[in-house]
């Protein structure tokens, strides 16, 4: 049996990146002077509340998918990929709001983990599903 740490230290990472997100939404808004509850306005604000949310949006998948590899599948691999995930989010935060139409990369490499956690999860439960059915 295995207690998932390096899975939970990535679910606790990610979140960190994500509160981390929070934190720069906050600074620009006080810096570009946007007040609550406006979600527009100075194009940097705007960048960063976009990496915010589409980082939500992302966890929502990501995380499910991460832990369901690591349970059926394989646990440090899951966090290795998590990780890969993490790193990519990174690379996606600091590029969008850099420069919007660098995205990406960070972006193709966030997304590339998500989906080997999620097809590889997928493929798993399946396949131990039809060996029950035979």
């Amino acid at each position: 049996m295995t207690d998932y740490l390096h899975v939970a230290m990535v679910t606790l990472l990610s979140l960190v990146l994500f509160v981390w997100m929070g934190v720069r939404v906050g600074s620009a808004r006080q810096r570009h002077a946007v007040t609550a509850p406006a979600t527009t306005g100075h194009p940097e604000f705007e960048r960063h509340f976009r990496v915010q949310a589409n980082t939500l949006e992302g966890l929502v998948l990501f995380l499910p998918a991460l832990w369901l590899f690591a349970i059926y599948v394989n646990e440090p691999i899951a966090a290795a990929v998590g990780l890969v995930w993490i790193i990519g989010r990174i690379m996606y935060m600091m590029s969008y709001v850099k420069e919007p139409n660098s995205r990406s990369t960070g972006f193709g490499i966030q997304a590339l983990a998500t989906m080997v956690l999620l097809l590889g999860g997928l493929g798993w439960v399946a396949w131990r599903m039809v060996e029950a059915f035979l």
